[in-house]
């Protein structure tokens, strides 16, 4: 039943193709990985050049990737997805070309991994976020667990094919291969035939949107915490990547083939930890879990620095490549269930770039240990770091994730409009009356803390409660918007769990509702008479957008 599960989102025909299609690109990904790092060692024997393979090829993850979160939620994420491939597409074979003309360098090298690095950062939060626009909300968890999975099918074995494509034709076959395999998942997102649902409200500016996924994640706890996880886990774990062609070619004595064979024993232990995920999830909570698979991955990571046996180092990595795909697995699926639809990219992207930046720095950092000390003491430090991690859990504690409360409600009421506003009309000042028993206040204050993690992670700034000195029994909640569009964008987003915070709120009120709503344009140019003899605006002006 289990496995039937797991692979019932392999029944939707765009997933399906999509998915397959993803296994191939990943192959393509992974060797251009192989053939990259191994023609460095062939350019440069400096260890940290070496190590920065892996950094050119994470940093745009981080650096692009909000930006690309905010267009993949902005506009069409099938066009913004087939765009990212195309980019890649086009740099990897013009990195193909460069190397059959013998034209490669170690800058140059890892100038390119930067810039198909980008390509694949675009597509990928607009991939992830329009999983749940091809499957049912029943089987979101498993297509997620899919999708990860099908990034590990291709690590499993394709660096041991890299290996084998490096030794017989050379790096510059790998990165034809890596070129050519994004094709045909620019054919399967072309087949997708994807029904966008127009928004009512034209399309946010990307520096707002990106601002706003931003403000969401910082004020949501679940996303917030999970995203610090992320980072601190990749920072510890990025030896056993960034460093295994070392540990193949300077600890085992071995070649290229050597080097496939390891990360092809880290990608099926990623595939079977993958494969463990409703296992986990059933068994364990999302915080436990975490801490036994850093335990378990420190101590893999610790096996492989002290190892010189190829079987010894390969149960090495194939233990640490299980641990961290199976917590990049289980954080990734939190992040997908405690965002709502509107900001799920967003969320994604911060994710990926807490994630790939930690896998940056790491590999940079622990580069540099290496530089200073040697490549054993760095991996064994990393795996110290990891076994620190549980540690971690007595200050970021990981709350369970659940669908429920994130799906996009309707707002009945209609605000009253009597002035000729805009969409950039603004600053919107929003006040708000409570009367509330003077007698206890402080189960109503309380109640309005959780209400301004909504008002803040929707769009709100400059948010206050204020109660009267005249009359205690009188509450004001204000806050404001930037403009009259970023408000009605605001009553947009709002969740179930939102209403029920705001409902918990006005049970503590006196007639068990709000008393009053104020709206009001600050700084309102434009809209008085500013000479005797100016007209006022006509009440037949007015410009209503929104519910």
């Amino acid at each position: 039943m289990r496995e039937s599960a797991a692979l019932a989102p392999l029944r939707e025909p765009a997933f399906l193709r999509i998915w397959s299609a993803s296994v191939l690109s990943n192959f393509g990904q992974m060797i251009l990985g192989v053939g990259v790092a191994w023609e460095m060692t062939r350019l440069t024997s400096v260890p940290g050049m070496v190590a920065l393979v892996q950094t050119a090829m994470m940093l745009p993850l981080m650096l692009v990737a909000l930006p690309a979160g905010a267009i993949a939620d902005t506009f069409d994420r099938k066009r913004v997805a087939i765009t990212g491939l195309c980019i890649s597409a086009f740099f990897g074979s013009t990195l193909s070309a460069l190397a059959f003309l013998e034209l490669t360098s170690p800058w140059l090298l890892l100038g390119f991994c930067f810039l198909i690095g980008t390509g694949v950062a675009l597509y990928s939060p607009a991939w992830q976020s329009s999983i749940g626009e091809q499957v049912t909300p029943d089987v979101l968890p498993a297509a997620i667990g899919l999708n990860t999975i099908s990034y590990n099918v291709a690590r499993s074995f394709g660096p041991a094919i890299g290996g084998l494509i490096v030794l017989a034709a050379g790096a510059q076959a790998a990165f034809a291969v890596n070129a050519l395999g994004y094709l045909p998942l620019i054919l399967a997102f072309l087949l997708w035939k994807r029904i966008q649902v127009p928004s009512r409200l034209p399309p946010e500016r990307i520096a707002r949107a990106m601002v706003s996924g931003v403000r969401y994640a910082f004020h949501s706890h679940p996303i917030r915490t999970v995203l610090l996880r992320a980072f601190v886990f990749a920072f510890g774990a990025a030896t056993a990547t960034a460093m295994a062609p070392l540990i193949a070619k300077d600890l085992l004595g071995g070649n290229a083939s050597t080097f496939g064979i390891l990360l092809g024993a880290g990608g099926v232990g990623a595939v079977g930890g993958a494969l463990m995920i409703n296992t986990f999830r059933a068994r364990f909570s999302t915080a436990r879990s975490y801490s036994m698979l850093a335990v378990l991955n420190g101590f893999a990571l610790i096996a492989v620095g002290l190892s010189r046996s190829l079987p010894l180092t390969c149960l090495g990595m194939f233990l640490a490549g299980g641990a961290t795909m199976l917590t990049i697995s289980l954080l990734n699926i939190s992040v997908q269930l405690s965002a709502p639809r509107w900001v799920t990219a967003r969320a994604l992207s911060l994710f990926s770039s807490l994630l790939t930046g930690g896998v940056a720095f790491g590999a940079w950092f622990w580069g540099v240990v290496a530089n200073h000390w040697a490549i054993d003491t760095a991996i064994i430090a990393s795996g110290l770091v990891m076994l620190t991690l549980p540690l971690v859990t007595m200050f970021l504690k990981l709350p369970e994730a659940s669908q429920a409360g994130v799906e996009a409600v309707s707002v009945e009421s209609e605000p009253e409009v009597g002035l000729a506003i805009t969409m950039r009309s603004g600053p919107i000042v929003i006040e708000i009356e409570y009367h509330v028993e003077p007698e206890d206040p402080r189960a109503f204050y309380t109640a309005m803390q959780e209400v301004q993690k909504v008002r803040l992670r929707n769009g709100g700034f400059n948010w206050s409660i204020s109660r009267d000195i005249a009359d205690p029994s009188l509450w004001t909640e204000r806050f404001h918007f930037p403009t009259w569009g970023d408000y009605l964008r605001m009553r947009d987003r709002f969740t179930q769990a939102d209403l029920d915070a705001q409902s918990s709120a006005n049970a503590l009120t006196i007639n068990g509702r709000i008393t009053r709503v104020r709206r009001g344009l600050e700084r309102p140019f434009g809209s008085v008479r500013w000479k005797a003899n100016t007209p006022d605006p006509k009440q037949d002006s007015v410009v209503f957008l929104g519910p």
